[in-house]
């Protein structure tokens, strides 16, 4: 789960001013926390309070959502869910942005089967991004995730990929001089999966997703959330990055490795 934080704090200077390179100081004081962090973490929070019942899931994920929303990364959030945020009586407003994609991750590592996966990130979607465009890059991410937690090698997850979710037929390489800033899952989520394919570490992941512009903390976000259940993270990367987590915050992330100790995976780099 924290390589979605990762991704999100390393890539939020490039969000609007992007890079376009793979060179770049990785984590400096210009870094900070943004929506995709704290919606991922809400989504965490949301699996722990359900403890297991998938029923109560979407209400749980409601009042964590506009909970830990209102309180950090005000201004991060886009102007319908931003009303969400508020409502008093919060509904789904079809959204097919890549808001969806980005939090799921921590429904790979609570799951007990990619069907289990799948439904729990459907679960959590739903209360906003019930667009088909939304759930599908909910659903790729979440797989991507499980199958890397099961040991897949990158071939055999390009094709169930390619099988079930979205045409992956670019590299990086072949997009970087005009891919620009899109924010709908059906336009940022390959890229990201992508991002994650060619990568050999979660910080390459952050290069690769930085490196092609865009939406650059929230492609980096999917990147390395995938990657982390591949590569694992470095203790230092790991440390580094739970500074910039309020204590309450950081407490989520605790719990939920508690509670699911395969989601903290540690590489020896």
């Amino acid at each position: 789960m924290i390589g979605a934080l990762i991704g999100d704090i390393a890539g939020s200077r490039f969000e609007r001013h992007n890079c376009k390179s793979r060179d770049f100081a990785f984590l400096t004081p210009a870094c900070h926390l943004t929506d995709d962090s704290v919606m991922t973490l809400a989504v965490a929070h949301a699996i722990l309070e359900s403890d297991g019942d998938r029923e109560s899931l979407s209400r749980q994920a409601v009042e964590a959502m506009q909970r830990f929303g209102r309180r950090w990364a005000k201004g991060c959030y886009g102007g319908r869910f931003t009303r969400w945020l508020y409502s008093e009586h919060p509904q789904p407003y079809g959204s097919y942005g890549n808001g969806s994609a980005m939090r799921v991750g921590p429904c790979a590592w609570a799951a007990e089967s990619l069907e289990d996966a799948l439904d729990m990130a459907r679960r959590v979607t739903m209360v906003t991004h019930d667009h088909p465009e939304g759930l599908r890059g909910a659903e790729a991410v979440t797989a991507v995730i499980w199958f890397a937690r099961q040991g897949e090698n990158l071939e055999t997850i390009r094709k169930r990929v390619e099988a079930s979710w979205y045409r992956l037929d670019f590299t990086l390489d072949e997009i970087r001089d005009t891919y620009a800033w899109e924010v709908s899952c059906q336009g940022s989520v390959p890229q990201a999966i992508e991002a994650f394919l060619e990568a050999d570490s979660v910080e390459s992941a952050v290069r690769n997703a930085v490196s092609i512009g865009g939406d650059s903390d929230t492609i980096a976000a999917m990147a390395a959330s995938m990657a982390e259940a591949r590569f694992g993270v470095p203790e230092t990367l790991r440390e580094r990055i739970l500074a910039f987590l309020e204590p309450e915050l950081a407490e989520v992330v605790a719990r939920f490795e508690e509670r699911f100790p395969e989601s903290r995976v540690l590489s020896k780099s």
